[in-house]
């Protein structure tokens, strides 16, 4: 007697549900990813000083900086301000992406390219 409903080896007949759901989920990682390349993430470093906005597509949109902190004699620290607001912006949009992903991935980590 054949077996029903099966593949070779006992794996479970219920494939094309298991597609289905696998197909449902790429679509809605791909919709958050879109919708994440789509935000803006800002930060600001010294006090408000300098301001930076960044895209989910890890693009800087917009700097922002207080006439106050433009010392000719110290770009180093507006610079470094700068430099900070950036990476504080930058490290907002990765903690949200890596938050929303792990919604799809169960916290499996950065194997999935997230």
């Amino acid at each position: 007697m054949a077996k029903r409903g099966g593949f070779p080896g006992g794996m479970p007949g219920n494939m094309n549900n298991l597609m289905k759901q696998a197909q449902k989920i790429q679509k809605q990682m791909a919709e958050t990813s879109k919708a994440l390349e789509e935000k803006t993430y800002e930060a600001s470093a010294g006090g408000g000083v300098v301001t930076v906005t960044v895209s989910g597509k890890k693009e800087i949109t917009s700097v922002k900086i207080a006439e106050e902190v433009v010392d000719p004699d110290d770009i180093e620290m507006l610079e470094d301000l700068i430099m900070a607001a950036t990476n504080e912006a930058l490290r907002t949009m990765e903690a949200d992406v890596q938050a929303q992903m792990s919604k799809f991935t169960g916290g499996l980590g950065g194997g999935l390219g997230f």
